[in-house]
């Protein structure tokens, strides 16, 4: 069967199925994304923004863990620069995402490949990097997008619908808690292994401590040495012999 997708297959009548099966394939996976967004909106206005700019925002990076840092950093009043590089060092999985999943995209005009870029999450990556390798090789583009684009439309309407129930709840309620809690809630799943525990442990213990930096580096150290600390015991382990020797 031929690898390749051509624009013409892309608008072809059956792509509707595959779009249709890729939204229904994410649709669990949305129980966990409506709570998420819904707290990224709250604390975008907790931040000081309006719901337009967490609108603004949430269009812009349209990636959760690092669009909670950058909220998180930018409410503390931490220079762009840094909250940048957080958010970019938060993601630098995706480098390996857009790596892994590419060539099956490697036909279409650089342009399309830019869009589906920009949609690319941990969740669009892995059901259709999964669906790819069962040996499917029609309508890629549109199993993708249908993936892709559900969660990206669910994930503004929940951070507006966040954002505008912020305006009527009590400061009194103290609801800076909710992105602490967010991150623990993601963190805790993806330690997984070896190397991801690491990772967390360390980066979190790390960025704790390094909380005494200035502009407020802390979260922005603690990332980096994770990952560093996850990929060295990641290289060390397969760098060990097989116990079958």
């Amino acid at each position: 069967m031929n690898t390749c997708i051509t624009l013409s297959k892309i608008r072809a009548g059956m792509d509707s199925v595959a779009f249709r099966r890729g939204v229904r394939d994410v649709s669990p996976l949305l129980l966990g994304i409506v709570p998420f967004g819904v707290v990224a909106g709250i604390a975008a206005v907790e931040a000081g923004m309006s719901v337009l700019q967490a609108l603004g925002m949430s269009v812009v990076i349209f990636a959760g863990a690092s669009q909670l840092a950058a909220i998180e950093l930018v409410g503390q009043g931490t220079p762009l620069t840094v909250v940048v590089v957080t958010a970019v060092v938060i993601n630098l999985r995706m480098l390996m995402y857009s790596a892994s999943i590419a060539p099956y995209f490697q036909s279409l005009p650089s342009r399309v490949r830019g869009g589906l870029a920009y949609l690319l999450t941990d969740q669009a990556y892995a059901l259709s990097i999964a669906r790819y390798r069962d040996g499917d090789d029609a309508d890629r583009v549109a199993y993708y997008l249908g993936v892709a684009v559900t969660l990206w439309v669910v994930w503004q309407i929940t951070t507006v619908a966040g954002a505008l129930a912020q305006a009527g709840i009590p400061e009194s309620l103290g609801l800076e808690f909710t992105v602490p809690l967010v991150f623990l809630a993601l963190l805790v799943p993806a330690m997984e292994d070896r190397p991801t525990t690491v990772a967390g442990l360390v980066g979190g213990t790390v960025a704790a401590v390094a909380g005494i930096l200035p502009l407020n580096l802390g979260l922005l150290v603690g990332a980096s040495v994770g990952i560093v600390a996850g990929v060295l015991v990641e290289t060390r382990m397969e760098a060990e012999p097989s116990d079958g020797h």
